[in-house]
């Protein structure tokens, strides 16, 4: 059972379901509208979690309610908060999502806490990322606290996993350095690469900037198509499971925190793994809400 550490975003998700996307200027009738708990690196932390992986998180939540119903939330998931400070006079991170009939989703994130612990607080933390496996992290919360945190990690030789997401046009080059995988999307591929993502040889070109860089492992998510993986000279796509999409929340993060679970620290089983991340993610696509449609372990046997 691997040891996960995630060091990133919590958030209180506030879901509207549309029959279509507005349009600018115009006003409509909801579906529906309700909460749930969120945030990428939660998402994350929970699907590892769910996967049976041995789960800490490194983050903070503001001293309000959000923040109250998220570390409830979290405790109840079994996850060890022992990293997750509570910031006086802050919010917790909320994010506002639609979620239309076809299943596409448009997210506005206000950080709050996750932008507000720093460095420092992620060297305190030291002991808990040395006794990981992986540590994983996206980019809701501070760069500067996820290099600490990574390079910490290289350095205990433990793996470090980085989601770039929400895409940023100029990503530090002093992360990438300690990034041995990295997971975008197609977007995020060509906003940090300027290789336009269009078949399997510019994924393979974009590679080649990451291993430039120094990281070992590449994995180019692109959708219902599956994902792209280039590791130790070997390339190729695992294709995700045909499923009716309802909601595409937290797809990503449920595929990242899964996989993690499975995954070895020398990458050698890494189809694999990524075959049991789509698998967790073709049953978080088909349910609303974030973590509420994340799986359980015993949800992703073959025979199901």
């Amino acid at each position: 059972m691997n040891t996960v550490t995630i060091i990133g975003s919590i958030n209180l998700d506030r879901t509207i379901r549309v029959k279509q996307m507005p349009k600018p200027g115009e006003t409509m009738h909801t579906k529906e509208i309700f909460s749930a708990g969120g945030g990428k690196g939660a998402n994350q932390a929970v699907a590892a979690q769910r996967s049976e992986a041995k789960t800490n998180f490194i983050g903070a939540v503001g001293d309000d309610d959000a923040g109250k119903v998220m570390m409830d939330l979290l405790k109840d998931e079994k996850i060890n908060l022992d990293g997750v400070k509570t910031i006086e006079n802050e919010s917790t991170g909320q994010a506002y999502i639609v979620v239309d009939d076809a299943g596409e989703n448009q997210i506005m994130i206000h950080a709050g806490a996750n932008a507000a612990f720093d460095p420092d607080y992620v060297a305190q933390q030291k002991a808990l990322i040395e006794q990981s496996d992986f540590v994983i992290a996206q980019f809701e919360s501070s760069i500067d606290s996820t290099v600490a945190a990574f390079r910490i990690a290289q350095n205990a030789g433990v793996r470090t996993i980085l989601n770039p997401a929400p895409a940023l046009d100029n990503v530090p080059e002093e992360l990438l350095k300690v990034t041995d995988m990295i997971i975008p999307n197609e977007t995020e591929t060509e906003t940090i690469t300027g290789v336009h993502v269009t078949d399997e040889a510019s994924m393979k070109k974009a590679a080649e900037y990451f291993h430039n860089l120094g990281i070992k492992a590449v994995i180019i998510t692109i959708g219902s198509k599956g994902s792209f993986n280039d590791v130790d000279g070997e390339s190729g796509i695992v294709p995700a499971f045909k499923v009716n999409a309802v909601d595409t929340t937290s797809a990503g993060d449920t595929f990242i925190g899964a996989m993690s679970t499975v995954l070895k620290k020398d990458f050698s089983n890494l189809k694999e793994a990524i075959l049991y991340g789509n698998r967790a993610s073709s049953l978080t696509v088909q349910r609303y809400g974030a973590q509420p449609s994340i799986p359980y372990k015993k949800e992703l046997s073959e025979d199901k």
